[in-house]
């Protein structure tokens, strides 16, 4: 996570994120006629690729069946969980290597750190509900360099040049435990196979890793440090029988410092030049050769620069880059940050995608990397007193203008929910669907469970207004009762009176998502409903102008 004053935000020690695959798009839509018989027009037909839906519970380590089974309430078919190396390693606050450790073998850790991530693995196969473990900072400080800045806090000493060896050793580790063959002292039957993965997390920020530039900034370092990082996670997947898994690089945070000198040791660099510098190429997106390239660890030459792709494939060959596309708060989720050019909050994804595509396409590839938003929320108030929280009402429909943003880009492979619960009092991050004390933020769960958004909602008598939605728990109700599942796009009229289904929608998109032509009587409300397993379920309300 990164504030827009790339203040870094306290983690707790299992610092976790949750996905949800709730494939989308491709949809082909079957309309029924309701509400007084009249007939509609057939829902337009997505083309775009399948998208997935990302979700954080920090509740998830402590009580993992629970937790889960909520998030399949919501529609979440995957779950992401960060495991923070410093944390699962013996002497992790020192800095001397324990003596005779073998980093490559699950067991030589300590079996309390592996416990919670086991139960989380099992819970997840047990439901099927896929598992994508992201492998992050902090490091053991045996594991870091020497040279670390006089007075830095303890909370950086962990992503102090972070050895790629030893990182490499421990992903090994983790792959051999998760290959789907390995069984831990004292259980009877191995756990579950984990395929996919993520690589770090925002390593262009300075407490994720340092120092991110020198030479007055003027330098990037970290692109360098998590290319090291990336080829060795890269190679011990691949080692360990995960070759073939789902990898996400990147993970970046959507801006950075760009005045006062900094990034610096600590601070953040904003991505577009992470990427440009982690790819070796300028602002031209040309390859770096001479000075400029030996500063940053690139190959220096034209001939040498065509050993890159196969010297670092995990740059070449992932499944795609992820990013944390953060909105601004009080701005709408379709402005993006005025003159930061290298910014990449949500409304600036085209010009991290061309970025990306360049800095490839300069070593002779056309790879194409889907984009996935792996953080993305609203703080709100209540309960925070802060400039850029907005009320939950506000935040529910940012929520779901947000998503359909996403949804109509089709590099966008993912959406993403961060928080399902906000962190206990005091905090400063309060993105959850649900207050502290899990009370739900109305109308936010009900935006996430089931969005809603009128990319245009004003329009006149007899005219179409394109109705674009989502019933995202759908896929598990329609494996339980094999039976289709139909979205009631409904509507109330300003003048008084219920609400009435003016339209249905069949469920065809394995991730529930829709969109749909209607014509609305006169001004009023819209929501969508659902016939959920438990009972009736519905969107936020929405207004629509008709006049």
């Amino acid at each position: 996570m990164l504030a827009p004053t790339v203040a870094r935000l306290p983690r707790t020690a299992w610092a976790l994120r949750l996905s949800a695959t709730a494939l989308a798009a491709g949809v082909a839509l079957t309309l029924g006629a309701c509400g007084g018989g009249s007939s509609h027009p057939a829902a337009h037909a997505s083309e775009r690729p399948p998208i997935e839906t990302i979700f954080e519970a920090q509740q998830l380590m402590t009580s993992p069946g629970p937790t889960l089974d909520l998030l399949k309430q919501l529609g979440v078919t995957d779950v992401k969980i960060f495991m923070q190396w410093g944390y699962m390693t013996p002497g992790a606050v020192s800095h001397t290597r324990p003596a005779g450790f073998d980093a490559v073998n699950p067991a030589a850790y300590p079996a309390p750190a592996w416990a919670p991530y086991d139960a989380v693995v099992r819970a997840a196969a047990t439901r099927g509900m896929g598992l994508d473990l992201a492998l992050e900072a902090p490091a053991p400080l045996w594991a870091t360099a020497p040279g670390v800045p006089p007075g830095t806090s303890a909370g950086f000493l962990g992503s102090w040049e972070p050895s790629a060896k030893e990182f490499g050793l421990f992903v090994k580790a983790v792959g051999t435990r998760y290959d789907g063959h390995y069984t831990p002292p004292g259980a009877t039957a191995p756990l579950p196979a984990v395929r996919f993965w993520s690589i770090w997390n925002e390593p262009n920020y300075g407490q994720q890793l340092a120092p991110q530039a020198v030479d007055n900034s003027t330098v990037e370092m970290s692109p360098l440090l998590y290319r090291e990082l990336l080829d060795a996670a890269w190679a011990s997947l691949g080692q360990t029988g995960h070759g073939g898994d789902k990898i996400l690089i990147g993970e970046v945070a959507p801006r950075g410092q760009t005045t006062g000198g900094q990034p610096g040791n600590f601070s953040g660099m904003v991505p577009l030049r992470f990427i440009r510098a982690l790819y070796c190429v300028n602002g031209s997106l040309h390859a770096l050769q001479g000075t400029a390239a030996t500063q940053r660890g690139c190959p220096a030459t034209a001939s040498a620069s065509k050993a890159f792709p196969k010297d670092n494939p995990g740059l070449f060959h992932a499944t795609g880059f992820a990013v944390h596309p953060y909105p601004q708060g009080q701005v709408t989720p379709n402005v993006p940050t005025k003159n930061e050019p290298d910014y990449a909050d949500l409304p600036k994804l085209p010009e991290l995608e061309a970025t990306l595509d360049g800095a490839i396409a300069a070593y002779g590839l056309t790879v194409k990397y889907p984009i996935y938003n792996t953080e993305f929320g609203y703080q709100t108030n209540p309960p925070e007193k802060i400039a850029r929280a907005i009320s939950p009402t506000l935040a529910a429909y940012y929520m779901n203008w947000a998503e359909y943003i996403s949804w109509s880009d089709p590099r966008v492979a993912s959406w993403n929910q961060y928080l399902l619960t906000d962190p206990p009092p005091p905090s400063n991050f309060d993105t959850g669907l649900e207050f502290a004390n899990g009370k739900p933020k109305d109308p936010m769960y009900d935006a996430f469970r089931i969005p809603l958004y009128l990319p245009q909602a004003h329009g006149k008598q007899g005219q179409s207004l394109k109705v674009w939605g989502d019933v995202r728990p759908a896929h598990y109700a329609m494996l339980a009762s094999k039976a289709q599942q139909v979205a009631s796009i409904q509507f109330k009229p300003a003048s008084g009176g219920a609400f009435k289904t003016v339209q249905q929608v069949t469920i065809t998109d394995t991730g529930g998502y829709f969109t749909a032509p209607v014509k609305f009587p006169s001004s009023g409300s819209v929501r969508i409903a659902w016939s959920a397993p438990g009972g009736m379920e519905y969107s936020r309300i929405a207004p629509v102008t008709i006049g």
